[in-house]
């Protein structure tokens, strides 16, 4: 068990962490979330003293390792640590990245210590690459290594600091698997991800941090079902909503195409949704509505993940502008393949009068 006790960690020009104070259960699996600057890597990395607090305790299995005195390799030796950036010594092989630490910290056999490391490579889905160097390997391949040098020192508690943040989108989900996997272990760990299902799926608990502490510490249903806390609840309604504003001719459209990639990936939305999302956006905004007297466009997007739905709502101004009415019928035409629903409204009492509610079509 491990108890934060008004934990504090102050640098000159910032608190990350105000007062942390949290009881994390042998056998927890908790997924940190929050927004960008608000000390959740920070937290991690002074759970195991790489970075040491400037005020409160943390108390592991009844010992204050933040006590004066108190050996922080021997905390660091009992709690692993996987980073974004892998961190592997480029000029050992893969199974040397595994052996050092047995050998130098626990004092293993050399024997002991590759035996080990041949069947965590397995488990990692990595055997038979013992001899590779780490610029021989993906980047998902690395952070699996990574993973298996972390469970070489068999430690109790694992922490993981963004550990897909670094990668290509096609390998996020090899080192997601492996993740999983630890998670139904048993040992404890502690994930920041920005990775907002899967952190749901795998997790027990969930911390929203913000304000320089635990916001709001809940049950994964709790969290991102019915949040009690008025930050929790923005950040989550800021998750699984896309909102974008065309608000200039000279936009920057392939930006956008980005932004809704990033928001198909962090809401695990399937291709062909994204797909869908992408043509809605580039052939009603940058198509038919380009060039118009439609600016403001205000482009919303919302999927709801239980019921497999994507609503799309494009709100614009000028005056009354049906795109089944514009002329560009090739755009139009494109649009109405991959979508269910699309209804077209003005009402002069708003501010952006025109409006088209999409629904998009999810399976083909």
């Amino acid at each position: 068990m491990i108890e934060l006790v008004h934990l504090e960690k102050k640098y000159p020009n910032s608190t990350p962490l105000a007062d942390v104070n949290a009881v994390i259960h042998d056998g927890d699996v908790i997924s940190i979330i929050g927004p960008s600057g608000t000390g959740k890597s920070t937290l991690l990395r002074c759970i195991n003293l790489l970075d040491k607090p400037t005020g409160g305790k943390i108390i592991f299995d009844g010992d204050e390792i933040t006590a004066p005195g108190y050996p922080a390799e021997e905390a660091r030796r009992r709690m692993g640590m996987v980073f974004q950036s892998f961190n592997l010594f480029g000029h050992l092989t893969v199974i040397e990245n595994l052996m050092i630490a047995p050998m130098d910290i626990l004092h293993k056999s050399k024997q002991e210590a590759y035996d080990t490391g041949v069947q965590l490579l397995k488990r990692v889905g990595l055997a038979g690459r013992e001899l590779r160097y780490p610029d021989q390997l993906s980047g998902g391949q690395k952070q699996r290594v990574a993973i298996a040098r972390t469970l070489a020192m068999d430690p109790e508690v694992i922490l993981l600091d963004e550990p897909t943040s670094a990668l290509d989108p096609a390998m996020v989900g090899e080192v997601q698997a492996v993740i999983r996997d630890l998670a139904q272990s048993g040992k404890t760990m502690l994930i920041v991800t920005h990775e907002m299902n899967f952190a749901r799926a795998i997790c027990n608990r969930v911390f929203f941090m913000d304000e320089g502490g635990i916001y709001e510490d809940g049950t994964p249903e709790q969290i991102f079902e019915h949040p009690e806390k008025e930050r929790t609840r923005r950040f989550i309604q800021k998750l699984k909503v896309l909102e974008i504003q065309v608000d200039e001719k000279d936009f920057d459209y392939i930006g956008a195409g980005s932004q809704i990639d990033q928001y198909c990936l962090k809401n695990d939305i399937p291709s062909r949704t994204k797909y869908r999302i992408r043509l809605a956006f580039e052939e009603l905004v940058q198509q038919i509505l380009y060039g118009t007297e439609a600016l403001p466009v205000r482009f919303v997007a919302e999927y709801t993940e239980a019921e497999e739905k994507t609503a799309i709502t494009v709100t614009y101004g000028g005056g009354a502008l049906d795109p089944a009415e514009k002329g560009d019928g090739l755009s139009f035409n494109v649009l109405k393949q991959s979508v269910d629903e699309m209804e077209y409204t003005y009402d002069v009492t708003q501010d952006l009068p025109n409006r088209v509610d999409i629904l998009i079509r999810e399976h083909s």
